[in-house]
């Protein structure tokens, strides 16, 4: 393989490779174009595989579905030969961008595959954000189920932008309520 794609594999620069390459920790060949050529026999400088899967659910309610789903999970990478060193279960909306777990997960550089089950699981919006900082990190997001076809993905993006609105306007509504409540606690602690 070329160099730059041994690069990218890695997660590190061009130049941080051919530095390595150069102090003769990449074993390899300069072709006569002057490609640099990476020999597969390179073992010594890989990463080594860190399967986990993520399973995410919005609520309590659907507590159920989040047992059933991770062992759906379970099935498939073991049917694809992945060793799981982790499994990663949360509770939150799709839509909230500060779930722990999800950030501690993507933060962890160690960590090479991510195996969801909807892209959704992953994220309501900006899944393709975090698929290509991955990917340029030499790392992947494997999603199992993935759209068969661009009217289904564009079905779900409305329904998750409908679903978002919702929830927004719920919470809106809930929080009015909640104010006007304690003005009127207030009020009637005053008049007292």
């Amino acid at each position: 393989m070329k160099l730059s794609q041994y690069a990218k594999q890695q997660g590190i620069s061009y130049r941080t490779a051919f530095r390595w390459w150069q102090a003769g920790q990449i074993k390899g060949y300069q072709a006569p174009s002057g490609t640099i050529i990476v020999t597969e026999g390179e073992k010594s400088l890989a990463v080594p595989e860190k399967t986990v899967i993520y399973a995410r659910v919005s609520s309590q309610e659907h507590k159920e579905n989040l047992e059933r789903q991770v062992e759906r999970l379970q099935n498939y990478c073991a049917a694809k030969g992945y060793q799981v060193t982790m499994i990663v279960k949360e509770i939150a909306s799709g839509v909230n961008d500060s779930r722990p777990k999800l950030l501690s997960l993507l933060k962890d550089t160690s960590v090479t595959r991510i195996i969801v089950e909807h892209k959704d699981r992953l994220t309501r919006f900006g899944a393709n954000y975090i698929l290509t900082l991955l990917e340029a990190q030499g790392r992947t997001v494997e999603i199992v189920n993935l759209a068969d076809d661009d009217k289904e993905d564009l079905i779900q993006d409305l329904s998750s932008i409908f679903y978002s609105f919702c929830a927004r306007m719920y919470g809106q509504r809930h929080a009015k309520r909640k104010t006007e409540k304690i003005v009127k606690e207030l009020e009637a602690k005053e008049e007292e």
